[in-house]
């Protein structure tokens, strides 16, 4: 399941090409002529609206680019990311993507669009890695000793995620499928009133990207069981990845940028080289970190690779489990 562009993202977070000077529009033609739209397919205010929109401002500010962001909100992404499908391949129509790029057409059979062939990838931009918590007083205090509990035990214990065919949903049913984790699944709306739960003891386990759950683990309001990693996390050193006990598990909640298939190599190039300018600017690192994301720049071909083996995850795992949203 994993390889070298998965088990590397927290390495990418180097930019080897950081001292090159930025291209100019003359050495790569007359791209961009006019405004580029960047669909982010959510509501404003969530992870992929922040960095999106931070990208976007950098890229105005340092590489002559205007960028209108476009959230397109509705059905799970789904809508933004069609209207991107469609749109013309030149380079003027974008889409911020996340994880759940990956997971749609995997648990909705009638997506309108194939989440490779669609698209030309770019590059990938963050990451922030999946975290099981817990509520403090709750008996196991890792992955591990939670599965160490009686078989009969562990299938009433609940497990909050943001909602069915979530990221933190699909990590629940990878684990099921490949360690026999069986809670009770409790699908939230929305990531906030699950961690809520969790803290006020009205459940005992929740899943969810590092970012919404740092604050609460550095409050002390909640603790980590495990983290889906491929080595310890160094935000989390003493907390066990899920690898430890599930081999070959490691989920990141990521974002990168796609573009219409048939784009020209030379414009995604040169949005690829800008970007990956832009992540390595310290105050960018700085909000990044702030946000609990790792920077994880790649260029085009890693992330075609990873969005291969995200695509071929998530359907393995919705076949295996018979998931479907439709």
């Amino acid at each position: 399941m994993t390889t070298i562009s998965r088990r590397s993202l927290l390495a990418a977070s180097t930019v080897a090409s950081a001292g090159l000077p930025w291209p100019t529009a003359r050495a790569q033609g007359s791209y961009p002529s006019q405004p580029v739209r960047l669909v982010v397919p959510y509501a404003p205010g969530g992870g992929s609206d922040f960095t999106g929109r931070l990208i976007a401002q950098k890229l105005q500010e340092t590489a002559g680019f205007t960028v209108i962001v476009d959230n397109r909100a509705g059905a799970a992404g789904m809508l933004g990311t069609e209207v991107v499908a469609r749109a013309p391949a030149d380079g003027y129509t974008l889409l911020y993507a996340d994880v759940a790029h990956g997971i749609n057409p995997a648990v909705y059979p009638k997506a309108k669009y194939d989440p490779v062939k669609s698209f030309a990838p770019i590059t990938l931009v963050g990451a922030a890695p999946q975290v099981l918590v817990a509520h403090p007083s709750f008996p196991a205090n890792s992955l591990k000793e939670l599965l160490a509990m009686p078989r009969e035990q562990m299938r009433t214990i609940a497990v909050g995620t943001p909602g069915q065919g979530s990221g933190p949903h699909l990590t629940y049913e990878l684990l099921r499928a490949k360690i026999g984790l069986e809670l009770v699944h409790v699908p939230y709306k929305g990531g906030g009133p699950a961690l809520n739960d969790a803290i006020n003891g009205q459940i005992p386990l929740v899943m969810n990207a590092m970012p919404p759950v740092m604050p609460h683990l550095q409050s002390g309001k909640l603790k980590a069981l495990a983290i889906a990693t491929p080595q310890r996390h160094p935000r989390l050193p003493d907390v066990q990845t899920y690898a430890e006990s599930a081999p070959g598990v490691v989920v990141y909640n990521w974002y990168g940028f796609l573009a219409p298939a048939g784009t020209p190599a030379e414009v995604t190039n040169r949005l690829a080289e800008n970007i990956a300018r832009i992540l390595a600017l310290p105050d960018v690192k700085e909000k990044f970190d702030g946000a609990f994301l790792d920077v994880m720049p790649q260029g085009s071909v890693e992330m075609a690779r990873f969005l291969d083996e995200e695509v071929r995850q998530w359907k393995a795992v919705a076949v295996q489990t018979g998931i479907s949203l439709d």
